[in-house]
């Protein structure tokens, strides 16, 4: 960054490599929410594809999981004593390629839900019995209606473990589960489904779940077909100066400055040093070749659009900063997801219809 940008602004301007929030249990339930471009989703709202009826036929399908709180909920109705209820299993897994809107009937279904409920990234319960200790994340969750587990993560072997242990003690206690998963290492192509994994993974609970199958094209396919907007180093400063001027809170890091930061803090605390930013600047972005340092990326890019904060990025266009040979291997879902969300969030054009 040029001399000029930092000394524009009347406030010092802030770098995102300068934060390393820590995060306690109860923030992390806090946060076990769905993300903003979600809060208003609802089964009404979802917009599904006419040449795919699978689509609408999990709407049809979710409507139904979520009767049984609405039976409940009737005085003398589905549980009177003269009327058994229907047998419905306590998980329901959404299996689909990404961009056919599993986040978005997930959070819906979190939406129909009453009572205490908790909607979540595999990472941030995992933090969360990281933060609280695994008997403590057990008590905190027990009671709730609903537990909404959006991308699981199906390439830890231990987090897995754990993970489907906490879900058996919660659906024990009447604990109802929804999920979705990211495709494991080595499965190849976004459109890949991956209940079969999923289902293997979690094997003690897989009799648990039920599985529900959305086909269908990722409505992002125009974004990952499009680019990146990248502008030049003193276009950069000018936008930054600029919207620091109109009282924006900007932050402008270094890519590389930012990619090495992001190695000391863990996932579940992007939330915090992106919070309050209303623009991110990055300059001098380049290719990555370390994958390590490339999924980092993808988890805080995650994060960046959760909160749908625009970027604004000089030096090779985001489209363009995973190396050919990650874009061919084992995580390509992740990645084609990270550049599409890219692209969004340079363009302006978030979309509005979830993963």
């Amino acid at each position: 960054m040029t001399a000029a940008a930092e000394l524009h602004a009347n406030r010092p301007v802030q770098h995102l490599a300068d934060r390393s929030p820590s995060i306690t249990g109860a923030e992390i339930v806090a946060e076990l929410v769905p993300p903003p471009q979600f809060e208003r989703a609802s089964f009404e709202s979802y917009r599904p594809d006419g040449d795919y009826p699978s689509q609408a036929g999990a709407v049809e399908r979710l409507r139904e999981f979520a009767g049984v709180w609405r039976a409940q909920q009737r005085p003398g109705g589905f549980f009177s004593r003269n009327r058994k209820p229907k047998t419905e299993l306590p998980g329901i897994y959404l299996d689909g390629g990404f961009g056919v809107g599993k986040t978005h009937l997930l959070a819906a279904l979190w939406h129909a839900a009453p009572g205490t409920k908790y909607f979540g990234t595999f990472i941030e319960y995992t933090a969360l019995v990281g933060a609280l200790g695994y008997a403590d994340t057990v008590r905190q969750l027990s009671g709730a209606k609903l537990i909404c587990i959006d991308e699981f993560e199906l390439d830890d072997p231990g987090d897995t473990m754990m993970m489907t242990r906490l879900l058996g003690e919660l659906i024990a206690t009447g604990t109802r589960v929804a999920a979705t998963s990211n495709t494991p290492p080595n499965s190849l192509g976004e459109g890949r489904f991956a209940a079969v994994d999923f289902l293997r993974e979690i094997q003690a609970m897989s009799s648990n779940f039920e599985t529900l199958r959305i086909d269908g094209l990722d409505y992002r396919r125009r974004d990952t077909s499009g680019q990146a907007v990248a502008v030049e180093t003193a276009q950069l400063d000018t936008m930054v100066a600029t919207l620091d001027a109109r009282g924006s809170h900007v932050t402008i890091d270094d890519f590389g400055s930012l990619i090495t930061h992001l190695s000391t803090v863990h996932p579940s605390k992007y939330i915090k040093i992106i919070s309050d930013v209303d623009v991110i600047a990055l300059s001098n972005v380049f290719l990555l070749t370390d994958q390590t340092d490339a999924l980092r990326l993808v988890a805080f890019i995650d994060r960046v659009y959760d909160a749908e904060i625009p970027i604004i990025a000089s030096g090779l266009p985001l489209h363009e900063v995973f190396a050919e040979d990650m874009l061919g291997g084992g995580y390509r879902k992740k990645y084609l997801r990270s550049l599409s969300r890219m692209i969004a969030l340079t363009t302006g054009e978030l979309p509005p219809h979830g993963d």
